[in-house]
């Protein structure tokens, strides 16, 4: 399966909030033996979250979408998957219910703050989802994310991002395999070895340099597990190995 991850947010774009969202999604796809092959940033904008959403729908296995889903007005994310995907843009019943019940909770649990705040809530459109999606509901958030065709609809905080990523987490999986071969030579001594295990064996090789706290990486994936450990073993042959780096030593990197 290949998969592309959009980010939206002009916070993200403004550099006044990290994208972890796309890192944290691609390792965890990456695991289940999927291929992320892009990930992109772009702003609350709606035509152009639709445009993506159309062209990737297309030509990916599976798009994610994360950020801009909480209901306020400048939350257009699910709104533009609707006109991406041409669908009616639509009020669910049964989470307009849920987000009804929720609401009132809130109000019970906090009379302090709904007392000195003017807290509007737009239940409706929180509860609008593309005319024909799946909801992913989560205790976790406000507005659901949704599943419409192979586009993926998640919240842009992080915690609830990843509670609805583990609500569909299966669906991601695929029959990619990846080992790693760890070196404490320098990338420019690899060359030669990069070049030629891809001449022999059907895999993808990606090679990263050594650092002051962790050494290089030769990580090699192919959909063919025996093909991977010929490669894996190919290598170990023709560059120095090292033990890979203690969790210590992987937080300091």
């Amino acid at each position: 399966m290949n998969v592309a991850i959009v980010t939206v947010g002009d916070e993200i774009l403004a550099g006044s909030t990290t994208n972890t969202n796309a890192s944290w999604l691609a390792e965890r796809i990456t695991e289940r033996g999927s291929s992320v092959e892009r990930i992109l940033t772009i702003p609350d904008d709606r035509d152009l979250i639709a445009d993506y959403v159309a062209r990737w729908s297309a030509a990916f296995d599976a798009v994610i979408v994360t950020g801009g889903i909480g209901g306020t007005p400048d939350d257009v994310t699910v709104e533009a998957v609707a006109d991406g995907l041409e669908r009616e843009f639509v009020v669910h019943g049964e989470i307009r219910e849920r987000l009804v019940e929720k609401a009132a909770a809130f109000r019970d649990e906090n009379p302090e703050m709904v007392a000195e705040y003017d807290l509007q809530l737009d239940i409706d459109a929180a509860a609008s989802i593309p005319e024909g999606a799946t909801p992913i509901v989560i205790d976790e958030g406000w507005a659901p994310g949704c599943i419409v065709e192979n586009v993926y609809v998640f919240a842009g905080i992080p915690d609830e991002m990843k509670a609805m990523f583990e609500a569909v987490a299966d669906e991601f999986q695929g029959d990619a395999v990846a080992r790693t071969v760890y070196t404490p030579a320098p990338e420019g001594s690899l060359h030669e070895a990069l070049e030629g295990v891809t001449e022999r064996f059907d895999v993808a090789v990606g090679s990263y340099p050594r650092s002051e706290n962790r050494p290089g990486r030769i990580r090699v994936s192919s959909t063919d597990p025996e093909t991977v450990d010929a490669a894996i073993e190919w290598l170990r042959e023709r560059v120095e190995t090292t033990e890979p780096p203690s969790e210590t030593e992987e937080s300091a990197a």
